[in-house]
Protein backbone atom coordinates (compact mmCIF):
# COMPACT_ATOMS: atom_id res chain seq x y z
CA UNK A 1 0.00 0.00 0.00
CA UNK A 2 1.07 3.41 -0.75
CA UNK A 3 1.86 6.01 1.83
CA UNK A 4 -0.32 9.57 1.06
CA UNK A 5 3.00 11.20 -0.04
CA UNK A 6 3.71 8.86 -2.41
CA UNK A 7 0.19 9.01 -3.98
CA UNK A 8 0.24 12.68 -4.30
CA UNK A 9 2.02 14.36 -6.81
CA UNK A 10 5.54 15.93 -6.22
CA UNK A 11 4.56 19.47 -7.25
CA UNK A 12 0.51 18.91 -5.91
CA UNK A 13 -0.98 21.51 -3.33
CA UNK A 14 -2.12 19.19 -1.44
CA UNK A 15 1.29 17.98 -0.90
CA UNK A 16 2.91 21.17 0.07
CA UNK A 17 -0.16 21.98 2.92
CA UNK A 18 0.98 18.46 4.26
CA UNK A 19 4.38 19.33 4.76
CA UNK A 20 3.84 22.18 6.42
CA UNK A 21 1.64 20.82 8.23
CA UNK A 22 3.71 17.63 9.15
CA UNK A 23 6.59 20.37 9.86
CA UNK A 24 4.51 22.25 12.39
CA UNK A 25 3.16 18.89 14.02
CA UNK A 26 7.41 17.91 14.57
CA UNK A 27 7.47 21.66 15.70
CA UNK A 28 5.24 21.31 18.70
CA UNK A 29 6.65 17.45 19.50
CA UNK A 30 9.80 19.30 19.84
CA UNK A 31 9.25 22.34 21.48
CA UNK A 32 8.14 21.41 24.63
CA UNK A 33 8.70 24.96 26.42
CA UNK A 34 7.64 27.56 24.00
CA UNK A 35 8.82 30.10 26.60
CA UNK A 36 12.30 29.62 25.96
CA UNK A 37 11.45 30.96 22.43
CA UNK A 38 11.00 34.02 24.15
CA UNK A 39 12.86 37.29 23.17
CA UNK A 40 15.40 35.12 20.74
CA UNK A 41 15.05 37.77 18.11
CA UNK A 42 13.40 35.88 14.86
CA UNK A 43 16.31 37.41 12.84
CA UNK A 44 19.06 35.20 14.18
CA UNK A 45 17.02 32.71 11.76
CA UNK A 46 15.44 35.01 8.63
CA UNK A 47 16.28 37.95 7.27
CA UNK A 48 13.10 40.24 8.46
CA UNK A 49 13.17 44.29 8.95
CA UNK A 50 11.57 45.42 12.20
CA UNK A 51 8.12 43.69 12.29
CA UNK A 52 10.29 40.73 12.71
CA UNK A 53 8.72 38.92 15.58
CA UNK A 54 10.57 37.01 18.22
CA UNK A 55 10.69 33.25 17.66
CA UNK A 56 7.90 33.02 20.16
CA UNK A 57 5.58 35.16 18.39
CA UNK A 58 6.61 33.42 15.15
CA UNK A 59 5.89 30.21 16.67
CA UNK A 60 2.59 31.00 17.63
CA UNK A 61 1.83 32.33 13.81
CA UNK A 62 3.05 29.34 12.40
CA UNK A 63 0.61 27.16 14.45
CA UNK A 64 -1.96 29.29 13.81
CA UNK A 65 -1.75 29.48 10.04
CA UNK A 66 -1.57 26.09 10.32
CA UNK A 67 -4.66 25.62 12.32
CA UNK A 68 -6.28 27.81 9.62
CA UNK A 69 -5.18 25.80 6.54
CA UNK A 70 -6.47 22.08 7.94
CA UNK A 71 -10.02 23.98 9.66
CA UNK A 72 -10.38 25.78 6.33
CA UNK A 73 -12.33 28.42 8.45
CA UNK A 74 -11.02 32.40 7.78
CA UNK A 75 -11.97 34.96 10.26
CA UNK A 76 -14.04 37.91 9.72
CA UNK A 77 -11.27 40.29 10.04
CA UNK A 78 -9.71 37.98 7.06
CA UNK A 79 -12.54 37.62 4.94
CA UNK A 80 -12.93 41.61 5.30
CA UNK A 81 -8.86 42.09 4.04
CA UNK A 82 -9.94 39.93 0.89
CA UNK A 83 -12.98 41.84 0.33
CA UNK A 84 -10.82 45.13 -0.53
CA UNK A 85 -9.44 44.65 -3.91
CA UNK A 86 -8.89 47.74 -4.58
CA UNK A 87 -4.66 46.59 -4.37
CA UNK A 88 -5.63 43.56 -6.93
CA UNK A 89 -6.48 46.00 -9.65
CA UNK A 90 -3.85 44.99 -12.09
CA UNK A 91 -4.77 41.55 -11.71
CA UNK A 92 -8.57 42.01 -12.22
CA UNK A 93 -7.90 42.15 -16.10
CA UNK A 94 -6.26 38.48 -16.26
CA UNK A 95 -8.19 36.00 -17.47
CA UNK A 96 -9.36 33.19 -14.92
CA UNK A 97 -7.09 30.57 -15.46
CA UNK A 98 -4.05 33.10 -15.36
CA UNK A 99 -5.12 34.53 -12.31
CA UNK A 100 -5.41 31.32 -10.75
CA UNK A 101 -1.91 30.33 -11.82
CA UNK A 102 -0.70 33.76 -10.33
CA UNK A 103 -2.14 32.49 -6.71
CA UNK A 104 -1.23 29.37 -6.87
CA UNK A 105 2.65 29.86 -8.00
CA UNK A 106 1.98 32.64 -4.76
CA UNK A 107 0.44 29.88 -2.62
CA UNK A 108 3.24 27.57 -3.29
CA UNK A 109 5.96 29.94 -2.62
CA UNK A 110 4.70 31.06 0.78
CA UNK A 111 3.72 27.55 1.86
CA UNK A 112 7.46 26.22 1.15
CA UNK A 113 8.48 29.21 3.14
CA UNK A 114 6.51 28.77 6.36
CA UNK A 115 7.30 24.91 6.05
CA UNK A 116 11.05 26.14 6.30
CA UNK A 117 10.64 28.43 8.75
CA UNK A 118 9.21 26.03 11.13
CA UNK A 119 12.12 23.39 10.29
CA UNK A 120 14.37 26.18 11.27
CA UNK A 121 12.58 27.13 14.26
CA UNK A 122 12.57 23.58 15.41
CA UNK A 123 16.47 23.19 14.91
CA UNK A 124 17.10 26.74 16.64
CA UNK A 125 14.86 25.37 19.53
CA UNK A 126 16.89 21.81 19.61
CA UNK A 127 20.15 23.94 19.82
CA UNK A 128 19.00 26.33 22.84
CA UNK A 129 17.85 23.11 24.44
CA UNK A 130 21.26 21.36 24.00
CA UNK A 131 19.94 18.72 21.35
CA UNK A 132 22.05 18.60 17.88
CA UNK A 133 20.76 16.47 14.86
Amino acid sequence: MQSTEAKLSKNSLSLALKRYSTAVRDMEHTVLVPSLLRDVPASELWDCDETCRDLYDSYLMLKAIRNTVESGLVSPDERAKVADVSSLEPLLGMDAEGLFHFHLRGLFSVMRDLTSRTQSLTGKYKNIIGVHN
